[in-house]
């Protein structure tokens, strides 16, 4: 094998592992505005084994001003799920906040016989699931128990504890969905219903803490 050969070799085993579960990769988490101390207080926490609680904004919270843009808050959230899929991503400027995708179940989409007949998966900042024959669910159902989720962890604490959740984790997630807005306009905003679909369904969501259950 000649050198370009040992090159590509080498540079196509440092991706798998990147990508590989065993990676010890931590998504690097959004950095704050020069001169800004950034603190994520957690909303009220949802009872285990329940849907996912929202909650309203205090009046006393401000905007998370992070460097490539400012979070604005829409709701507090707290969240007891499965993980059915996860993805990551490096480009876009999307990734420049949220670099970790939780495709996420709750209810009966937490349930082992249901999500053993469907197949899931993510791409472009999407969660895509379906099945054969029957759905093991109403689809409305699977729709309103499930969600792909854009995770924004505040700090390297969360980033480090994000990257050690994998597909068919227990999670409880603790934030606040948030509307992204830069300086030169874009802007990058949550749903805050769970009964949503298609374009705009996706929550994002400033990450205050998120443990294994």
């Amino acid at each position: 094998m000649g050198l370009r050969g040992w090159l590509l070799f080498a540079a196509l085993v440092a991706a798998g592992w990147w990508y590989s579960p065993l990676s010890p990769r931590i998504p690097a988490p959004a950095a704050p505005a020069a001169g800004v101390a950034i603190d994520c207080p957690p909303p009220p926490r949802v009872v285990r084994g329940g849907a996912p609680l929202q909650s309203p904004v205090p009046a006393s919270l401000a905007a998370f001003r992070l460097e490539a843009a400012e979070l604005r808050p829409l709701a507090g959230f707290s969240i007891d799920a499965r993980v059915l899929s996860r993805e990551d991503y490096l480009a876009g400027r999307e990734s420049e906040l949220s670099p970790t995708d939780l495709a996420l179940g709750w209810d009966r989409m937490r349930e082992a016989p249901v999500l053993e007949r469907l197949d899931i998966s993510q791409s472009r900042r999407w969660y895509h699931y379906r099945w054969q024959g029957e759905p093991p669910l109403p689809p409305a159902e699977i729709a309103r128990s499930s969600a792909n989720m854009h995770m924004i962890p505040a700090d390297r604490a969360v980033a480090a504890a994000l990257a050690r959740i994998g597909e068919g984790d227990r999670v409880r997630i603790d934030g606040w969905l948030v509307e992204a807005v830069a300086p030169d306009g874009w802007r990058w905003r949550s749903s805050t219903s769970r009964d949503d679909t298609g374009g705009g369904a996706c929550e994002l969501v400033y990450v205050c803490a998120i443990t294994p259950e």
